[in-house]
């Protein structure tokens, strides 16, 4: 496990998280966590740092009264975004954690995907 994941596990540990454990082969434990390579974890933060930027612009917007539908239109992009962070850490836990799971004959992750989708879907 690097430093980094360790680092973030122990942390959410202490505050009680209850989607906490280390799942490196997505071997789950009580809790559940997912060990990402640097090359994946720097996307998807990359990702949310750009979203979190567009939020700010947003707020920046509301403050200096800016016209409501050019709001929309940015809170429509930060959706879109949002989504994208989805597809993508959807696709690398199906391509890990799911075809792992099901080799090794853990079904119920199948179960688990189902509601996960279900709830991305509303």
């Amino acid at each position: 496990m690097t430093e980094r994941n360790e680092k973030t596990i122990q942390e959410a540990v202490s505050e009680g998280s209850p989607q906490i454990s280390a799942c490196a082969t997505c071997a789950h434990r009580d809790t559940r966590t997912k060990e990402r390579t640097d090359k994946e974890f720097r996307s998807l933060m990359n990702r949310l740092k750009r979203i979190e930027g567009q939020i700010r612009g947003i707020e920046g917007m509301l403050e200096k009264d800016a016209y409501c539908p050019d709001i929309l239109i940015q809170v429509s992009s930060v959706t879109s975004a949002l989504n994208s962070f989805n597809k993508e850490l959807l696709a690398s836990h199906v391509r890990t954690c799911v075809a792992n799971d099901i080799r090794q004959g853990n079904d119920e992750t199948i179960d688990e995907l189902v509601e996960v989708l279900k709830k991305l879907m509303k």
